[in-house]
Order: C-alpha cells, then structure tokens, then sequence
C-alpha cells in the first residue's frame, strides 16, 4: 500500500468534511457544544444497560439502550461521541480476533448510528486492549514483548473496518510508532482518506488515573503494564516528539490524555502544532474526583473551571463523561 500513501500531511480534507469539524477549525475560548465529545460504552447485548459503579452516573449500553440516550442529548446540543466496545460473551484472543468481527457491537452499531442519528459526529476508540486475552493495546511476541511491526497491521486493520461500517473518526489509542502512518495508506488504499479523520492519542500518558475506566472496560493487562508504550508522567519533551511523529504521519487532530494534570502538555502541543486541532481526554479518574467533591452545585461550578482551564491551555474539543450535564449547564445560560 505504501506507494499509495504520497504526502499525508497534505491530506487535509479529511479534517473538515463534517460541520462539527469545520466549527473545531475556527477555535475561540468558550464552551459550546461542539467542544465536547461525550465517551459512551457499548455493549454486545443490544438491550443492556450497567451502571458502572465506579463512575456515578456513568452506563454500559447495548445499541438499543443507547440510541434514545442519544437522541435526548442530541436534542440538547451533543454533536459527537468517542464509542468504546465492549466484550463479554464473545471470546478474547491474543490478536483480538473480535476486535472487527462482524459480531463487534461497535461494527454492528455504526450503520444504526448514522441511519438515526446521521448529523452526529461518530468517533471509534481503536485498540486492542478490550479485545485481547492478554489484555495489551499491541500483539505479543513469545516471550511477552510487544510485536511492534504485527501490532500496527493489526490496529490498522481494525481502524479500517471500522471505517467501512461507517465511523467518520478512528482514534487510535494504543501508542505504538508509526500505527498513523499504516492507518492513513488503509484509508487511502479505499480511497476514504478525505472522509474519515484521524485522531491520534498522541500524547497519552502512563497514568495512575485510568482505574474506573479500565474496570469499566475489562482490559486491564493480564501481566505487566503498559509503561513500554505509553509516556512517562514527566515525559514533556517525549510528548513533543510523539506529536511530531503523528502529524508527520498525516494525523488531523491531536489528542493529550489524562486532562487536567497534564495541562502543560496541552499547551506546548498546542503551540508546537496551532494548526492542528487539539482534543483532550477528561479520563475516568478526574471524573471520578470532581463528581465526588460535593453537591451538585459544587460539582458544576469546579467542572466548568476546569473546562474553562482545559479551553484556556489550548484545548479544541474535551472529551468528557460530564457531556450531559456540560449540555445542560450550557442550555440553561442560553
């Protein structure tokens, strides 16, 4: 496929073929609906749905459960979600052989998604952590490493079937070197390039915070962690340099993960790259601090500093489990 892949930086259409993305490309500081993505998981039984207990407020949702959910908030403004898939039925493999199955219920759900809801923004979350059965975001070798040049093929495979079952964003999230390069040739090799974007974690930290959601997920390691391929905390001049790398690979948008502690990397990336646009993942832990800190006015008023803070760093688009409520707040000041 390579001698299909020219100039991916040149690629830009791809960055604004829906109206949500072309209002990320005229940036100011307020809040509105377009800044925010809200995360949703989904399930294989399309009539589920579970609380997460680690995350107030928080479901797991079959297709079923989740489209009425939808159709609420799209109704108060929502313009996109990031949508995580779920097993726990179909059986986990060491290549995440039902990562794009076609019993995957993210590959299921996507041609729902965009028959019933067809002017929301659909982003997939690509990795192979949830699929698995050891539980990394790459393919192993025998003795336990990561296999680098197997893992990006097989991420890219996944971001391209997705692609096909009509996401208009794949967000690789596994951290491994050159996997937006592989996945850009996969969607030109279709000829989707110009409409599908690409999202890259870029700067994804090792964090301490992602506990609730990798309960949440069922995709925590088997064995070791996943500190060989994502950043260390204090890695600031890493970051810059797996920024670089991914938009050298042609990648749209750029992501920073955790949010708030890492607000300094929101602002260099930004400034190393102010062209691109700059997503931020509020993870799973920070959710679960501010829902905690009080009554629900407490909570509100520290979650709009914080957003405020993220969009004032050089945030674009927050990608938050508090979307409902942001929606809410923002109606409510109307």
């Amino acid at each position: 496929m390579s001698q299909l892949y020219v100039s991916a930086e040149h690629v830009l259409q791809g960055g604004y073929h829906h109206a949500t993305l072309r209002r990320l490309q005229e940036p100011n500081t307020t809040i509105e609906p377009h800044n925010i993505m809200y995360p949703v998981f989904l399930l294989e039984d399309d009539n589920a749905k579970q609380e997460v207990a680690s995350m107030p407020n928080v479901y797991r949702y079959g297709i079923n459960e989740l489209i009425p959910v939808l159709k609420d908030l799209v109704a108060k403004g929502l313009k996109s979600i990031l949508i995580f898939g779920i097993i726990e039925t179909l059986p986990k493999d060491p290549t995440g052989s039902h990562a794009d199955s076609a019993q995957n219920p993210v590959i299921r759900a996507l041609p729902r998604l965009r028959a019933e809801l067809p002017s929301l923004l659909l982003a997939c979350d690509v990795c192979l952590c949830p699929y698995t059965s050891h539980g990394h975001c790459g393919l192993l070798t025998d003795s336990g490493a990561i296999d680098h040049a197997a893992s990006v093929k097989r991420i890219a495979e996944v971001a391209l079937a997705y692609a096909l079952a009509g996401a208009q964003i794949v967000a690789p999230s596994d951290m491994m070197d050159n996997r937006i390069k592989a996945i850009k040739e996969a969607l030109v090799s279709v000829k989707l390039q110009n409409q599908v974007s690409l999202l890259s974690y870029s700067c994804k930290f090792a964090s301490s915070m992602y506990g609730p959601f990798r309960d949440t997920m069922k995709s925590s390691p088997m064995s070791g962690d996943r500190k060989c391929y994502q950043l260390p905390p204090g890695a600031a001049a890493l970051a810059a340099r797996a920024a670089a790398r991914d938009v050298a690979e042609g990648a749209d948008f750029l992501m920073v993960k955790p949010g708030l502690p890492y607000l300094d990397i929101v602002r260099q990336t930004k400034d190393q790259f102010p062209n691109h646009p700059l997503f931020i993942y509020q993870v799973s832990g920070e959710y679960a601090m501010i829902s905690r800190s009080g009554e629900s006015e407490d909570v509100s008023t520290m979650l709009m500093e914080v957003l405020t803070c993220m969009r004032r760093a050089g945030a674009d688009c927050i990608i938050t489990y508090f979307a409902p409520l942001v929606l809410s707040m923002i109606s409510a000041n109307k």
